[in-house]
């Protein structure tokens, strides 16, 4: 069940990178064709930031993506810097979820599920692929309670 849910998580996060890019795209060349300003700052550097933004943002998701694909085609635990890639991607998808509760009525309830459902893919992903349990450390080695221990 696991190598499912991983190879999934790897094409919706790939699908979630294309969406940021051109959402970006368009809030982008909205500000620059309105002549929009925020308190002051330059509308030129506005657009820039935000396309800068998007597309920092959408190579990263790419990242996460590839990692999870990876995890799903090999079938072998996560590694250091996969579990903290994914960790950190399934903090920014929770603190998503949680403003898009806070707006459900400006983002609508359909952005609110599908950034839930990416939240429960990267987590049953991290959770499927979890630390392999090292040499030595099973079941009856003696490392329980020390009630248990002492009977």
């Amino acid at each position: 069940m696991r190598r499912p849910v991983s190879i999934v998580t790897g094409l919706v996060l790939f699908g979630e990178a294309v969406g940021i890019v051109l959402i970006n795209a368009v809030l982008a060349t909205v500000a620059e064709n309105q002549n929009m300003s925020l308190a002051g700052l330059d509308p030129d550097a506005m657009s820039t930031g935000t396309w800068a933004m998007g597309g920092v943002f959408g190579l990263l998701l790419v990242l996460c993506g590839l990692i999870a694909l990876l995890a799903g085609v090999r079938d072998r635990a996560l590694g250091r810097f996969g579990r903290i890639t994914l960790i950190g991607c399934s903090v920014v998808h929770g603190v998503h979820g949680v403003l898009g509760a806070v707006t459900v009525g400006l983002v609508g309830w359909g952005a609110f599920a599908f950034m839930m459902l990416v939240l429960a893919l990267l987590v049953l992903t991290l959770l499927a692929y979890g630390p392999e349990p090292r040499a030595g450390e099973g079941v009856g080695d003696g490392a329980g309670p020390a009630e248990a221990r002492a009977v």
